[in-house]
């Protein structure tokens, strides 16, 4: 008598189960160390705001404020980016114009304003440097950028009166804006022709980096103010 066709009983592993439970175990802790894992850092974004001496009139890219700035910032362990934003020849008024196009380059952290050199080299009122200087620091804070004010000073050539009411704006506004000032920073530049181009009047590169020396300090303890930290190792 021939058996009728039967089939293989399928034998279970005792492992089975406790395999599959293994493996959805891990996959679980995986996605929850993805999870908690912290977002990757981003460097902190500084527009460097301002005129001639910001933009490097004179000297190659790799020279101006704002790169030996990045070099000072990054050698001391910070990561930053700071973005060139200096256009040669701007007042505060060219440069209040120009600022919210500046800004969509961003979003930035913290904004260096060096503007008024202009303004003084001609003339303008200091009534309207003030306004136009006042009006940068709100948009910058209402953008929720920390503004960081460099001092200019005026020279003697427009009178006493004249010097008084300018040098008064930028201590002024860096009180009300609760801002950090850096005071006039040309302080051992200007005049000096061994730090200067050849025209007389911008810094060279060696000018730059005693710039950058006054004004670091500033901008690094803006950094810490906001949590920025030094990694282990300066680069």
């Amino acid at each position: 008598m021939i058996d009728a066709p039967h089939s293989t009983p399928l034998v279970q592993s005792p492992y089975g189960g406790f395999r599959r439970s293994l493996q959805a175990a891990l996959a679980a802790i995986a996605l929850t160390t993805l999870a908690l894992a912290p977002a990757q850092a981003q460097p902190v974004r500084i527009l460097a705001f301002g005129d001639s001496l910001t933009a490097g009139a004179g000297i190659a890219a790799e020279d101006s404020l704002p790169a030996q700035l990045k070099r000072r910032l990054s050698a001391d362990g910070f990561d930053v980016e700071v973005v060139q934003g200096g256009v040669s020849g701007d007042t505060t008024t060219t440069g209040l114009a120009r600022l919210d196009y500046m800004l969509g380059a961003g979003p930035f952290d913290i904004a260096i304003v060096e503007l008024g050199a202009n303004d003084m080299l001609n003339g303008h009122d200091p009534r309207a440097t003030r306004a136009n200087l006042d009006q940068i620091l709100t948009v910058l804070q209402q953008k929720g950028v920390r503004p960081i004010l460099t001092a200019m000073v005026s020279s003697a050539n427009h009178g006493q009166a004249y010097k008084r009411d300018f040098d008064s704006v930028y201590p002024d506004l860096a009180a009300k804006h609760q801002a950090p000032l850096v005071p006039f920073i040309l302080e051992g530049v200007w005049g000096s022709p061994a730090l200067l181009i050849a025209d007389g009047i911008h810094p060279n590169a060696v000018g730059v980096a005693k710039i950058v020396k006054r004004l670091a300090p500033y901008v690094e303890k803006t950094l810490v103010s906001m949590g920025a930290t030094k990694s282990s190792r300066a680069q």
